[in-house]
């Protein structure tokens, strides 16, 4: 991902929560000669070794998985909030731009045991459940509704490599409170994150 240094996020606490609250992402690998992606949640955790790693299963129907080679690299995106950045905002002339947050994480795909995607699956409902006002628990559930685990394939990716941009007007700081102030009276959940960000940011 071609990112200028300035936007260029390099601490790893914040992109690891970062992709904690952005979590559901694109899995990017060749297919028949040409790109695939599948838009899946794929969770951060840590192997048995302390290895960051993203888990995460997609439809064994689904052609992906049959171009899953172990220790092959695969890509992951995450995009976080986005906004249009118009240049009224700015003192001087300029043209206008898009703010946003994106993460690119490269790794090497192994393919999990049934027992493995069984517990990562667990893993996912308890997290995502959290926040129903009834929540369910696999345990719950009749091993005949559990068998649909066959149906999927599991899989880990060992990160090699993270590359973030935080895009946040950081070459134009003295048009910051201005844009941040018109960002926050857009009506849209997106412009406003942005603006937390940029503050975050200049903190």
């Amino acid at each position: 991902m071609f990112t200028p240094k300035y936007y260029e996020q390099k601490d790893l606490k914040e992109i690891k929560q970062f992709l904690i609250e952005n979590s559901f992402g694109i899995l990017v690998n060749q297919v028949d000669n040409k790109p695939w992606a599948t838009h899946i949640p794929l969770e951060l955790d840590t192997d048995h070794d302390g290895s960051d790693i993203l888990v995460g299963h997609i439809a064994r129907a689904n052609p992906q998985g049959k171009h899953f080679t172990e220790n092959g690299t695969v890509l992951c995106i995450f995009n976080g909030p986005h906004s249009y950045i118009s240049s009224s905002w700015y003192k001087k002339e300029e043209v206008p731009t898009w703010n946003y947050i994106a993460v690119h994480v490269y790794g090497k795909l192994s393919i999990l045991s049934e027992d493995e995607v069984m517990a990562s699956m667990h893993k996912l409902v308890n997290k995502y459940e959290k926040a129903s006002k009834n929540p369910i628990t696999l345990e719950d559930m009749s091993s005949k509704t559990l068998r649909q685990v066959k149906g999927v394939i599991g899989f880990k990716i060992k990160i090699d490599d993270i590359q973030a941009t935080y895009k946040l007007s950081q070459n134009r700081t003295e048009d910051h409170e201005t844009i941040i102030s018109e960002l926050e009276t857009i009506d849209d959940a997106n412009a406003c994150a942005i603006a937390q960000a940029m503050k975050k940011n200049t903190l």
